[in-house]
């Protein structure tokens, strides 16, 4: 298999494709495929991902798109994002460059080696069945409505102690559906059939991306947590087919948009102590006033709202945008504007990803609404990263304060 090697937001070298290779590609999110200026042009192409990281295989190509933080930086702040697993720097320490879905299943299986040396996991289920022997409670109910007042077999329902329990259950169909690609570490390979056999009594359970479950943590099943946040990451992010079916491609994409704009939300949320309910995005009121008999027409969906009962008190809104050499872009302030202006605040703030850019404030003519700009550095330990987005929380609450006055 022909691997292509990609990094994210950087024009590649012309590479040659078939036309179904071509046409296959253009499918996934974010890619541009080009025509490159060489002899050839009809079979030459440069490739440009956009914000979509991660590893595909299609059609005897195996493509990989590098994201800019580095692989271990990106499923720190993803773990962190879906489940507040703070996944440490030594799970990441394999010295060798890997693609995206290696690393997970590097990761994944040393979890699941550590979360496994206290054994598997068990947890009581509620079974109910026929049997030829009475076991829990009789369900006299079925029993009459099914078996017409036969004594055998008994309908019963029963609690069970077992290891085929939902956190066991989704780290097997992580390790299933990492089988699937084409690993290039053998490690990796040798880890996951190894968590397979020791999960070999539990059942295979196939969870779609937009419905895996969560698994509540106490202190009885603490050391599960790493393992299981790896495993939801990687069902939530696995696709195995493009344009609706047309094209089978097993991989693993991670939109870096909506990754950056997910691990703000959850770490200022977790930083100012408000609920979920209360801080995240939300539709808020039109921008427009409504005509009578209609509604308004302009809808505002922010990134950021943060509501306390019936108010809102800040507004803000999230950009993966690099703005070391550049100035904010007019249209971002214009979204923020909109966002204050139909809400009658003070002021609002716009969230990017940086390397190095300063702190700015913009006071709108006319209005004397204050449009703040700050920057998340992405760089270092995930815990360096969220003393950054404490920093943030500071100005979101002086925001908030401001609300008031």
């Amino acid at each position: 298999m022909r691997q292509i090697d990609l990094q994210e937001n950087q024009r590649s070298v012309p590479y040659a494709l078939s036309i179904y290779q071509r046409d296959a590609l253009r499918r996934i999110e974010s890619l541009v495929i080009e025509r490159a200026d060489v002899e050839d042009p009809e079979t030459m192409y440069h490739i440009t991902p956009g914000s979509v990281v991660g590893s595909l295989e299609l059609d005897g190509l195996s493509v990989r798109i590098e994201p800019k933080i580095g692989v271990p930086q990106l499923l720190s702040l993803a773990c962190y994002a879906a489940d507040r697993v703070r996944l440490q720097p030594h799970d990441f320490s394999f010295h060798r460059d890997e693609a995206l879905p290696d690393y997970l299943a590097l990761a994944l299986t040393r979890a699941a080696r550590r979360a496994f040396s206290h054994g598997l996991l068990h947890g009581y289920l509620t079974r109910e069945e026929a049997m030829y022997a009475v076991r829990g409670r009789i369900r006299f109910d079925e029993q009459a409505r099914r078996r017409f007042g036969m004594p055998m077999p008994v309908e019963v329902r029963y609690d069970e102690f077992t290891d085929d329990i939902t956190a066991n259950q989704l780290v097997k169909a992580a390790v299933r559906q990492l089988g699937m690609m084409r690993l290039r570490s053998s490690e990796a390979r040798s880890g996951l059939v190894w968590v397979a056999a020791v999960l070999e009594n539990v059942s295979v359970v196939e969870f779609p991306a937009w419905n895996v479950p969560r698994v509540e943590f106490d202190r009885l099943n603490a050391h599960y947590k790493d393992v299981v946040a790896l495993s939801r990451l990687f069902l939530q992010h696995f696709t195995n087919q493009l344009d609706r079916g047309a094209v089978r491609a097993p991989g693993f994409l991670v939109d870096m948009i909506k990754l950056f704009q997910e691990f703000v939300t959850a770490a200022l949320r977790e930083e100012l102590g408000v609920a979920r309910e209360q801080f995240g995005e939300s539709r808020i009121a039109t921008l427009d006033v409504p005509v009578t008999g209609q509604r308004g027409r302009v809808n505002l969906e922010p990134d950021l709202v943060w509501r306390q009962g019936s108010n809102v008190v800040f507004v803000g809104d999230v950009k993966y945008k690099r703005i070391d050499d550049q100035p904010v872009r007019n249209a971002d302030l214009y979204q923020l504007l909109a966002y204050v202006t139909a809400l009658d605040l003070p002021g609002g703030l716009l969230i990017y990803a940086k390397g190095e850019a300063d702190a700015a404030t913009y006071q709108v003519r006319n209005s004397g609404k204050l449009l703040e700009v700050d920057a998340l550095d992405l760089s270092g330990s995930l815990e360096c990263v969220l003393q950054r987005v404490r920093r943030l929380s500071l100005r979101v609450n002086a925001l908030r304060i401001n609300a008031y006055a």
